[in-house]
Formats: structure tokens, C-alpha cells, sequence
């Protein structure tokens, strides 16, 4: 079988698991060791998270990184890994809409069956979000770059309107509509986690909607009830894990006392866990 087949069923059964009522968890990962750990929970499949990845490798959030190294790092993890991975690309490393095309042709020979697509404006000056119809056009060219090479890779457009606070419901309902007609597969509206707001966003939206979880979110459970069919967390584990570095690292400085390293993973078991081979 070729990469390109192998990558098809992994995309296929990537795309069966987005159904609403029975979200897709995500718990997202930055790099190898991230992915290793929410595989062996259980996790059916890897999504990054590009800010978590970015300040691994040194960098800020936000079309800081460039596109060869946090390709590099999603091939580690896509190899490292059995279960699908879609891969967190910012607003697709690339100024125009033939450099995403480029972006996505990348991703997959890098492994990853997914990818989500930011409409966020960043360091530009000329707004928070992207105009609809350039957005449009840059998802148009994902699409077109991965139906090119044969895998059904598993467009997720993300919609900044409740994180900039460019609008609400009705801008993002605009822009879905748009991004989808486009061929996007999904919509990921971050910052949206207020119930009945989310209830419109699936009555709304003509595809799976994905939802940003964490600290002050319904929990998954009543996530599906309303309709979610995915359920991400973004940058907040690799949030978590730093904050647990630099408790540690202050408490040792500021103390010499190590009640921070409670309940870390034993050194056996993680050492075991990245010794085998995934699956």
C-alpha cells in the first residue's frame, strides 16, 4: 500500500469520528512525547496545537514559526504515532493562497490527515480577521492541494470572531457558510462555549463544529448534548505543563523544597512508554 493509500484511511476514519452529539476529543499535543502520552490514553487520534508547538521550538504564537520547522516537528510526531493526526497550521504558514496549497502538500507528505486553518489577522494593521472571500480563497487552495495528491484531508476552518471580538453569532455563521462553500470540512469557532451561543453555532452551521474546552467550559458531555462534534483544548495542556515547570522551578529558587514534583509520571513508566513502538 502506498503512503498516499495509508493516508486515505487514516483521513476516512479520521472524518467518520465528527458526529455530532459524539465529538471527537482531542486532547491536543506540542511534541513527540505530548503525542505519545494522549495516544496511550486513548486518544483516537493526535491534533497539535501550534502555539504549544511554537514555544517548544522557541518561538511565539502567532506567525512566528516558520512553516519547514513546525512541518519537521509534525513529521516526528505523525511518525511516532498510529492514530490519525491533523495538524494546527495558523493561518497556513504562507502569505497568499498558493503558498497554503503549498502548506497542505506539505502537511501530508509530513503524515498529518488534517489541518485547521485560522481566518485571524496577525501584525498586520489591517484588522483582526481576514476579509471572508480572501479566506475563502485560501481554504479553496487547501482543498484543491489535498483532493490534488489523493487524501481527503480533514479541513478545519477556525473562526476568530468570539476571540478578536470582530462579532458574534451572525458574523460567524457569514463566515462558516462561506468557508464551507469553499471546502472546508468543519468549523472551529474558539472562544464560543457559552451554551445557548453554542446551540446556535450547530443549528447554524451546515458541518461539524468544533469547540474549544477547558478551565469554564461545560464539560464534554453537555458539549455533545448540544450538538458538538469535536472537542479540542488548544494551547491549555501545554499551559498546564509549563505552569507545572515554573511552579517547580520557584518553589526549588525560592524555598529548596520539592512539594511542586508530587505526582509526577514515574520515570519507568515514561521511559517504557517512548521505548515501544506506538500501538
Amino acid at each position: 500500500m502506498t503512503t498516499n493509500h495509508l493516508l486515505r484511511d487514516l483521513a476516512l476514519a479520521f472524518r467518520a469520528r465528527h458526529v455530532p452529539g459524539r465529538p471527537l476529543v482531542l486532547p491536543n499535543a506540542w511534541d513527540v512525547t505530548s503525542a505519545r502520552l494522549v495516544e496511550d490514553a486513548g486518544a483516537a487520534a493526535v491534533a497539535t496545537t501550534s502555539a504549544g508547538l511554537a514555544w517548544a521550538l522557541g518561538a511565539a504564537d502567532g506567525d512566528r514559526l516558520d512553516r519547514d520547522r513546525a512541518l519537521t516537528a509534525v513529521a516526528r510526531i505523525a511518525e511516532a504515532v498510529r492514530v490519525p493526526v491533523t495538524a494546527d497550521i495558523e493561518t497556513g504558514y504562507a502569505p497568499d493562497a498558493a503558498g497554503v496549497g503549498d502548506t497542505v502538500r506539505a502537511v501530508i507528505a509530513a503524515g498529518a490527515i488534517g489541518v485547521n486553518i485560522e481566518d485571524a489577522l496577525y501584525g498586520s494593521g489591517e484588522g483582526p480577521l481576514r476579509a471572508v472571500a480572501e479566506q475563502a480563497e485560501r481554504i479553496a487552495a487547501a482543498r484543491e492541494a489535498a483532493d490534488a495528491a489523493g487524501v481527503p484531508l480533514f479541513v478545519n476552518a477556525r473562526i476568530d470572531t468570539f476571540l478578536s471580538g470582530a462579532g458574534a453569532v451572525a458574523e460567524t455563521l457569514e463566515r462558516a457558510s462561506a468557508f464551507l462553500a469553499a471546502g472546508a470540512d468543519g468549523i472551529f469557532v474558539p472562544g464560543a462555549v457559552d451554551p445557548d451561543t453554542v446551540k446556535a453555532l450547530v443549528a447554524g452551521i451546515d458541518g461539524p463544529l468544533n469547540v474549544m474546552a477547558g478551565p469554564g467550559a461545560p464539560p464534554v458531555a453537555d458539549l455533545a448534548a448540544l450538538g458538538v462534534a469535536r472537542v479540542s483544548t488548544g494551547s491549555a495542556i501545554a499551559q498546564a505543563a509549563h505552569a507545572a515547570v515554573r511552579r517547580a522551578a520557584r518553589e526549588l529558587l525560592e524555598t529548596g523544597t520539592y512539594e511542586s514534583l508530587t505526582g509526577g509520571l514515574d520515570y519507568g513508566d515514561l521511559n517504557d512508554l517512548l521505548g515501544r513502538r506506538s500501538g
